[in-house]
């Protein structure tokens, strides 16, 4: 592959776009239904520690840093609603960035003081990520990224995720 088909990162992709783009998108919020505006309250700001921005009888909306959102719920189509069904299309998971392998360590104790479950936990190479549902059983992985130029790749440039075993000893104490 030739270099002007790698993206500014390095990375080249498997497959490129006959029109891709513009590099500079990315994904501002989600906004997920939920069955009780309460719950969703306290694992999203008293758990992990997200700022209440706007909370309405039927909505939440949550963030990090001053940003208008990173993280809406509502319940008004779903108040006391129970989870899709296992076999149904829809939402994985959520992948909410945590800047340094130290504040993904701090959301790991809180969730250890707080004794909510992991579903799993990885070291993919390009990022550390534990894996987890909140408390409609949406799948959230809690992560963070590695420098780009420590990002395994191959002799084309493509992106190869390791499947490696998450120290979770060193990352609770670099959450310290």
């Amino acid at each position: 592959m030739s270099a002007d088909a790698r993206t500014a990162s390095g990375v080249a992709p498997l497959e490129r776009s006959e029109r891709p783009i513009d590099p500079g998108v990315s994904i501002g919020h989600v906004h997920l239904k939920t069955a009780d505006i309460d719950r969703v309250h306290h694992f999203y700001v008293d758990v992990l520690g997200f700022d209440v921005i706007a909370r309405l009888p039927q909505a939440l909306f949550i963030s990090a840093g001053g940003y208008h959102h990173h993280l809406g719920f509502n319940t008004w189509e779903s108040k006391n609603g129970s989870p899709p069904p296992p076999g149904t299309t829809g939402l994985y998971h959520v992948a909410i960035r945590y800047p340094t392998r130290a504040a993904l360590g701090d959301a790991f104790r809180r969730l250890v003081a707080a004794d909510w479950p992991l579903d799993g936990f990885n070291d993919h190479g390009t990022h550390e990520a534990l894996y987890l549902r909140d408390p409609d059983g949406n799948g959230l992985e809690l992560c963070w990224d590695r420098p780009q130029a420590e990002w395994p790749r191959d002799a084309e440039g493509r992106l190869t995720f390791d499947n490696r075993r998450l120290d979770l000893e060193g990352l609770l104490k670099e959450g310290a």
